[in-house]
């Protein structure tokens, strides 16, 4: 297994949605690159010009990351921020209408998106076992990314893959309905552990992460053949 395989088998073998996380962990990384490295970098704030910031999700996720940090702290956010205003400003001065285009954390997550079910639809044979024997989901919308591409590509692990999903939101399902039992009066028994964490993968193995990929449409362009770590994966 190649190193890409090796960095997602790791992803599969952890509960949730396996592409979520990654993407989650992905977009923390940005952020704290950009607040530690490029806050005075010309291109980068030519990048947040084209979207007067950042959509509103990553701004407040901006927001939180440097202040949690008490190494970041508010400085780069107020130094991004006056810039944003400056530019606001002027607009407004001259009677120009800001023109905000797409946030350029959400395209390079739409990116990372794709590579990621690339990667995994390129080395199924390998990651579906992985998959199926750990306490990994795939949200619906990155099941049915994969599927898809697993269609195209190859078909017959497409309905290995439904068979494997169907399995595991069932057994999500059974945990969730002994975790209610157990708060009926008759009952002797507290709820386990894995009767617990099955309620929070209820949600995500339906909605994914609250990640702003997640809110939007899934993407209808094919996968792209870039890697994860390259332009080959």
């Amino acid at each position: 297994m190649d190193l890409i395989g090796i960095y997602l088998k790791e992803a599969l073998e952890n509960p949730g949605c396996p592409v979520c996380n990654i993407l989650q962990k992905y977009e923390k990384s940005e952020i704290t690159t950009i607040l530690y490295e490029h806050v005075n970098n010309p291109s980068v704030r030519d990048q947040f010009k084209e979207s007067l910031g950042l959509c509103t999700y990553h701004a407040w996720k901006l927001k939180e990351i440097a202040y949690s940090d008490p190494l970041l702290g508010a400085l780069g956010v107020a130094v991004i921020y006056d810039h944003m205003l400056s530019v606001y400003i002027e607009s407004l001065e001259q009677g120009r209408r800001v023109k905000v285009s797409k946030c350029f954390l959400c395209r390079r997550a739409e990116e990372k998106e794709r590579s990621i079910i690339s990667g995994l639809s390129r080395r199924i044979e390998e990651l579906l076992p992985v998959y199926k024997n750990s306490g990994a989901i795939l949200c619906k919308k990155h099941y049915e990314m994969l599927k898809e591409e697993l269609g195209r590509e190859n078909p017959s692990y497409a309905d290995k893959l439904t068979e494997i999903q169907i399995e595991k939101l069932s057994t999500i399902r059974e945990r969730v309905e002994r975790f209610i039992d157990k708060f009926d009066y008759r009952s002797t028994e507290a709820p386990t552990k894995k009767e617990a964490e099955a309620v929070v993968l209820a949600i995500e193995s339906l909605k994914g992460l609250p990640l702003q990929i997640n809110f939007g449409e899934t993407p209808k362009k094919p996968g792209i053949r870039g890697g994860i770590f390259g332009s080959r994966a």
